[in-house]
């Protein structure tokens, strides 16, 4: 694999370790035990326990260690009505944790359309980037998440957008061999013709990664 496959693999499961952490709430706010609740409640799954810390007074956007609020750990995992709950009551949908990822990055990666739905909706921040450089569209690229890199394009992402060292959305979904996303974004107006801060092109990028269905794809194209 090449340099920067190497290190968006790395990243990836950086910021795939980051997403599935677990860890104790911050007491930061006036009633601690309230908020500590609601982030318990947020953590074991418990809608009806976040509703009830909610309707107590707990705040909304409480944060524990890392810096997830309630609804981060809802959009990352995939829990729809606790998420539409959190942001009924005014949750901050582009509220970022430590590491810079947003409740849309967490639904993104975790491929859950119908929480980023909600999260759009609300006019989640599209082009946030994590601490890494990663925006919603990466993660959805990268991990093969059709139907939200459909959303976000929808949403006014602009298919041939760059991100870091000159890699668009169709060279992550090619370098993971993500078929249906590269069909996507080709029909969507991405260039394959573009190249990153390597000159490598999506087809090339594919064809190092050992990514053989899209190489094959892609060139079928020509």
């Amino acid at each position: 694999m090449n340099r920067v496959l190497q290190s968006v693999s790395i990243l990836g499961l950086t910021m795939l370790g980051v997403l599935c952490l677990q860890s104790a709430p911050v007491l930061a706010d006036d009633d601690v035990s309230l908020n500590a609740r609601l982030l318990a409640s947020a953590r074991a799954g418990d809608e009806a326990g976040v509703r009830g810390a909610l309707e107590q007074g707990a705040a909304v956007d409480s944060r524990n260690r890392i810096g997830d609020t309630a609804l981060i750990t809802a959009s990352k995992r995939g829990l729809t009505g606790m998420a539409r709950t959190l942001v009924d009551h005014g949750a901050n949908v582009s509220q970022p944790n430590l590491q810079g990822v947003t409740p849309l990055m967490a639904a993104a990666f975790g491929g859950y359309p119908d929480i980023s739905t909600m999260l759009l909706a609300r006019h989640a921040d599209l082009n946030a980037t994590d601490r890494i450089g990663k925006t919603a569209m990466v993660y959805a690229a990268g991990q093969g998440q059709a139907a939200i890199v459909k959303q976000l394009l929808d949403a006014g992402v602009d298919v041939n957008a760059r991100y870091q060292h000159g890699l668009t959305a169709l060279m992550w979904a090619a370098g993971y061999d993500k078929g249906d996303v590269v069909q996507l974004l080709l029909s969507r107006g991405a260039d394959a013709s573009l190249r990153d801060d390597r000159g490598l092109t999506a087809q090339q990028i594919a064809e190092q990664a050992g990514a053989k269905a899209v190489a094959a794809m892609m060139a079928a194209r020509q």
